[in-house]
Order: C-alpha cells, then sequence, then structure tokens
C-alpha cells in the first residue's frame, strides 16, 4: 500500500509529466503542422505517466505506516471523549 508520502509523489509527478507532454506535444504538433502528431505524442504521455503514477511501486512507499497489531489494539483502547454537559442558555425572556 502507497503511503502518504508516495501519494504526494505520484500526485506531483503526475502533475509534472502531464503539463510535460502537453506542451511537448503542442510545440512539435505546431511547428509541422500537424494535428494528429499533437495528440499521438500527447496520448503516449497520457499512458506513460499512467504506467508511471498509477502502479504501487517500491519508491511511492519508502515511509511505510506501522499500524498496531489487533491484539495490542484490544490492549490499549482508543481514548473516547468525556461528555461535556450543556451550559443553560443565558438568554432571559424580556416582555
Amino acid at each position: 500500500m502507497m503511503d502518504w508520502q508516495g501519494q504526494k509523489l505520484s500526485e506531483l509527478l503526475m502533475q509534472i509529466m502531464l503539463v510535460t507532454f502537453a506542451v511537448v506535444a503542442f510545440v512539435v504538433g505546431y511547428s509541422i503542422g500537424s494535428f494528429q502528431t499533437m495528440l499521438l505524442i500527447y496520448a503516449s504521455g497520457v499512458i506513460l505517466t499512467t504506467l508511471v503514477t498509477v502502479p504501487n511501486w517500491p519508491w511511492f512507499n519508502r515511509h511505510p505506516l506501522n499500524w498496531l497489531d489487533p491484539i495490542e489494539a484490544e490492549r490499549n483502547p482508543k481514548p473516547q471523549p468525556l461528555a461535556s454537559k450543556k451550559k443553560p442558555s443565558s438568554k432571559h425572556h424580556q416582555k
């Protein structure tokens, strides 16, 4: 499972790669006057970006979370918040 910092890295890589491929695709497509080439470059970038950022690669899990074992969690239950007493309303009926 990807950790929080891995998710942040994956999101950052996705944004950088998609913008980079969009700019490159536009510049190349515009310079050679080919809309088809522009779309092919961008579609290739989307596929490559998906292959890099979606799978759970090891470099996205460098800071794994340490979860308690179920037995340990039962021994140390989560503290429950104290029930707060509601203060009586300070508004008085005025006539």
